[in-house]
């Protein structure tokens, strides 16, 4: 066979030598050197195929049908859970899009996901394919500086969220929680998403921004993050830098916050006052070479930490009460377990407390397995690698792909969860538990392996503090229809009002 191939590869270069021979060179120059360039491209092709282990073994992840140059780029901004169902439907566990000029593999299932979460950075990596982040984050923080220093950024995050730490910021989410809805009437109908998502904010400055933002900046800074907020949009993801009046609007309120932050970090190192909150965790931070980190990775970090939590828990718990609200029967076990904690502890709630809460844990589980506010999750490969589907089957996934896993697609697979799209956080009870059933990967709406979000701990004390507070001290009724899921935004929430009615009550324990 090889030597057919190659006498055949002879044949094609000798036709085009022998096209060249009878010109006249002088008069024909550019056309004779371009056929002679032509059929040595030729022959070196099927050299190369022949002389080149393998080559011809490799196995590529099925192409989604798509015009050709756009590739599926319209689809996917139609709607990428769209095109993922319909292809997974089509083509099994793993396929390529092509967007453009780049090629995405998705990888649905933890059978093909491991690779993709366990990968070390220099396999798969995160920077090339989150750069968009870079405006509003700012320079030398995060995806703006190589692996290792990301690394130890990273470390100041697990320092400032280690257990000693979330216990204080408790306290901090319990006295803001109470303080707000002190304010409501004894009766009334309010925005549930509205006001969460004020609370969440006010939270989150008070835990991570510090005390100097939240008692005199709190309007200031809230307007300077919208408009940050504001200035990632879809086209942020491809064009970052692109002059259109938002990201104008985000670049003056990032160079503004950085003033602020400069103030408030030179402010507290010359009265060596400290506090207990991030910013405090990250001025006291240190690389590993001894250098203290700068007011601008200071100010970025606490950028990227905002962004990170704020989303999340503010989308999260209002999904919480959107279900509890509907679903009468665990409602009334969410309310049954406050009853027989105030039982055994009185009022008091505190970080220990809080993590007795195994049915609104679930509760909250259950809402974030059905609506993760990141659907998308992606990577950069730097060298191919092979994945193997549940079914067996084997692909090769080329260097310089992009890779993609969707935790609002895969955390409906049915083979997994049972009657997926119905809410049922009894799903993750001792016996059943689902998510672990298929293995690890089965539930990924908190990432998972080497980029897990260092943020979970925080974001389920701070949603539990919020709702064990609403669940002791109101009834409620949803007013509205059930919130629609809001796909347009960068980050997936929930799409219009939320109308509650409220009644305040004090939970009786008898």
């Amino acid at each position: 066979m090889r030597e057919k191939r190659v006498c055949r590869s002879k044949v094609i270069f000798n036709q085009v030598v022998a096209l060249v021979e009878p010109m006249d060179l002088t008069e024909n120059k550019f056309l004779s050197i371009g056929l002679l360039f032509l059929g040595t491209l030729v022959f070196i092709k099927f050299v190369s195929a022949i002389l080149t282990p393998g080559s011809g073994r490799k196995r590529l992840p099925p192409l989604v049908k798509a015009i050709p140059v756009i590739g599926g780029l319209i689809r996917f901004m139609k709607g990428p859970i769209i095109m993922i169902r319909e292809e997974y439907q089509k083509l099994g566990s793993v396929f390529t899009v092509n967007l453009l000029n780049r090629k995405i593999t998705f990888f649905i299932g933890p059978e093909v996901s491991s690779h993709f979460f366990k990968a070390p950075e220099a396999d798969l990596s995160q920077q090339e394919v989150y750069q968009f982040n870079v405006p509003t984050f700012g320079p030398g923080v995060v995806f703006d500086v190589d692996y290792s220093v990301r690394q130890e950024q990273f470390r100041f995050f697990t320092e400032a969220l280690r257990v000693t730490k979330l216990k204080s910021y408790v306290d901090q989410m319990v006295v803001e929680a109470e303080d707000y809805f002190s304010k409501w009437g004894e009766s009334g109908t309010v925005d549930l998403k509205y006001e969460l998502e004020h609370l969440i904010i006010l939270t989150a400055s008070r835990c991570l921004l510090g005390r100097e933002v939240r008692d005199k900046l709190f309007d200031d800074v809230s307007a300077l993050f919208h408009d940050l907020d504001n200035g990632m949009r879809p086209i942020s993801v491809i064009f970052p830098y692109l002059p259109i009046p938002a990201h104008r609007r985000r670049d003056r309120a990032r160079a503004r916050i950085a003033e602020i932050f400069a103030t408030i970090i030179k402010s507290r190192k010359c009265s060596g006052r400290a506090e207990d909150d991030m910013l405090q965790c990250f001025i006291d931070s240190k690389y590993k070479d001894g250098r203290p980190t700068t007011e601008g990775e200071i100010t970025g970090l606490l950028i990227a930490a905002l962004f990170a939590g704020q989303h999340t828990s503010s989308i999260t718990s209002t999904w919480t009460g959107a279900y509890l609200l509907k679903y009468q029967n665990f409602l009334s076990a969410a309310v049954q377990e406050q009853k027989d904690l105030l039982k055994k502890h009185g009022d008091k709630i505190d970080h220990d407390i809080l993590a007795e809460m195994d049915v609104l844990y679930r509760c909250i589980k259950e809402a974030l397995r059905l609506h993760p506010p990141l659907i998308m999750l992606l990577r950069h490969s730097h060298s191919g690698f092979s994945v193997k589907t549940k079914e067996g089957i084997e692909y090769d996934i080329p260097k310089g792909h992009i890779v993609a896993t969707s935790p609002a697609f895969a955390n409906r697979l049915p083979y997994i969860y049972k009657n997926p799209d119905s809410y049922d956080p009894d799903r993750f009870s001792p016996g059943r538990e689902e998510d672990k059933a298929a293995g690890a990967f089965s539930y990924i709406s908190f990432g998972g392996g080497r980029h897990g979000c260092l943020g979970e701990p925080f974001a389920y004390l701070q949603i539990k503090a919020i709702w064990s507070h609403l669940l002791r001290n109101f009834e409620f009724e949803l007013v509205s229809p059930f919130p629609e899921i809001d796909w347009n935004a960068m980050v997936v929430g929930v799409k219009g009002e939320v109308m509650v009615k409220y009644k305040r009550r004090k939970l009786s324990v008898e």
